[in-house]
């Protein structure tokens, strides 16, 4: 079932989007979108949550403030409809570094840990979107202790 979530993100990431949407903004939205999905799954957004996702999208990505808000509109009104990070994960893994991959990690740490808590959602994503990342576990031990001591 495809979902307004989905759809934004197979405009950006879809075969046909391939040539006319530049690989570099493929990537972002495909790091965007894990991202969102991160802030979603404990089924409550809180303000520092919030605030932190606008600026990893704004410090990492270089989106501008139509997509930031276009993409924030659609996660709020369609939380938890992607089922599949293959989409996402995959095009990461044949573009992205070793250590881009770790970055994003991180910055998923850091939505997780924005509100100060860790839920039990948000760790078993993150450990998922880790292992389909092949980020090995020592740096995704690493990230998160970055990010707590931060």
């Amino acid at each position: 079932m495809l979902t307004k979530l989905q759809n934004f993100f197979e405009q950006y990431l879809g075969k046909e989007s391939e040539s006319t949407i530049p690989l570099e903004r493929r990537l972002q939205m495909a790091s965007a979108a894990l991202m969102v999905e991160m802030l979603h799954v404990d089924e409550q957004v809180t303000t520092e949550e919030d605030e932190k996702l606008r600026q990893l999208l704004l410090q990492r990505f270089k989106l501008d403030a139509s997509e930031i808000e276009s993409l924030i509109d659609l996660a709020h009104n369609e939380k938890h409809n992607a089922t599949d990070y293959y989409q996402f994960t995959s095009l990461l893994n044949t573009h992205y570094s070793q250590q881009q991959k770790i970055d994003l990690v991180e910055d998923l740490w850091e939505l997780a840990y924005a509100d100060h808590q860790l839920d039990k959602y948000e760790e078993h994503l993150l450990r998922r979107l880790a292992e389909l990342l092949h980020v090995p576990h020592q740096d995704f031990i690493r990230t998160k202790h970055k990010v707590l001591e931060s």
